[in-house]
């Protein structure tokens, strides 16, 4: 009985002893989002665009149609800098590197001329939704185009190539909009849509002694729809 006693009593004290600890508080969604980097601090990722498939709105004198659709997936690398100030709002920006352009066809002669661009271009986002998981974007951005290529032939056969490094023939500045979203673990999905022209209806050029507007009459806005991985890198906090 005495060992019943003295046992009974002990149990009743420790229960007591941890009764008196405080319980841990529920930490909140937005503590952990702090510990890791993700509310009120700058945070990179590796942005890849990845994969993108585009198209033109091309004018050229009397004629208005969508060009043939052109699928690329190299060279779109960059780096993208993010800020969320709490868990639903946050912003943006970074750098990188694109492959954009156009394929025009011509029926009459069953030829084609493809005319790309490799461009540097900054972009600048909002994100609205939830930071650690999917949110919605929207946005602008500005390509500068370093590198022109036009490539023409006739049924696949006698190509004719040229390419030029910060060239003339495309506009200088190439401003455009984007909507889209991104999905966890970290796939993104944008719309992206150039209200200017693609080529610089200004250009000049001479052979032969004539000269000539290549471009003249052409308005061509590009669309595409695009496909990267958004990989982050957040800061580390005790």
């Amino acid at each position: 009985m005495k060992k019943l006693i003295t046992a009974s009593l002990a149990m009743l004290c420790m229960h007591a002893a941890y009764a008196q600890e405080p319980a841990p508080e529920k930490a909140s969604r937005s503590h952990y989002a702090n510990k890791k980097g993700k509310i009120g601090s700058v945070y990179m990722s590796t942005q890849m665009d990845g994969y993108i498939l585009s198209t033109a709105m091309m004018e050229k004198g009397a004629s208005t149609k969508w060009t043939t659709p052109r699928f690329t997936a190299f060279l779109h690398i960059g780096a993208t800098a993010h800020i969320n100030f709490n868990d639903n709002f946050g912003l943006f920006s970074g750098l990188g590197v694109k492959n954009i352009g156009f394929i025009e066809k011509f029926s009459g002669n069953d030829s084609t001329v493809k005319r790309r661009v490799y461009t540097i271009g900054i972009p600048l986002g909002i994100k609205v939704g939830n930071m650690s998981g999917t949110y919605a974007m929207l946005g602008g951005g500005l390509d500068i185009p370093f590198h022109f290529k036009e490539k023409g032939f006739v049924k696949r056969s006698s190509k004719v190539k040229q390419t030029e490094w910060f060239s003339q023939r495309n506009e200088t500045l190439m401003p455009y909009v984007f909507v889209g979203a991104h999905f966890k673990p970290g796939v993104n999905l944008k719309l992206q849509y150039y209200p200017t022209n693609f080529l610089n209806t200004d250009f000049k050029q001479t052979v032969n002694n004539v000269t000539t507007q290549p471009y003249a009459g052409y308005k061509v806005n590009l669309a595409m729809v695009t496909l990267g991985i958004d990989i982050p890198y957040r800061p580390k906090f005790d």
